[in-house]
């Protein structure tokens, strides 16, 4: 007869060191990608991202207007399509938004999905992270 060393769980099989290892480094691997993707929003990439992406149409800040895309100050809990000094598709002003960080996130991911007719050429930006840092610089303009 063999001995088996005593186990919280006598009828769980042995594993190898090799696989406990193989499983400590999965869980630590999955451990530091949960928290990345859990992390506070970076609004300084937010600013960079969109100097690069969104200023060529919007503007924000003291001195924000609508240009070729409407000016994004107090975008937080605006219903969509709402600003007089610019003109929206239809689409945008019948869509009933209120745009919030779920709202936003959803048309700046997709704006044509989110709301089709949208006026707004702009094929979106896939990363999640990108958009919730996109997110809380806009969050910065009252």
């Amino acid at each position: 007869m063999t001995a088996r060393p005593i186990s919280p769980n006598p009828s769980a099989p042995l594993l190898l060191p090799a696989a406990r290892m193989r499983i400590g480094a999965l869980t630590f691997a999955l451990t530091i990608i949960s928290a990345s993707a859990f992390a506070a929003p970076d609004i300084e990439a937010g600013k960079a991202l969109f100097a690069s992406r969104c200023a060529s149409c919007h503007s924000v800040g003291p001195m924000a207007a609508s240009g070729f895309g409407p000016q994004l100050n107090g975008i937080a809990n605006r219903r969509a399509g709402s600003l007089a000094d610019f003109e929206y598709s239809k689409e945008m002003k019948q869509s009933g938004i209120v745009w919030d960080d779920k709202t936003l996130a959803a048309f700046i991911a997709n704006p044509g999905k989110t709301v089709p007719g949208t006026k707004m050429r702009f094929w979106g930006i896939g990363n999640e992270r990108k958009v919730a840092d996109l997110i809380a610089y806009l969050h910065t303009f009252k």
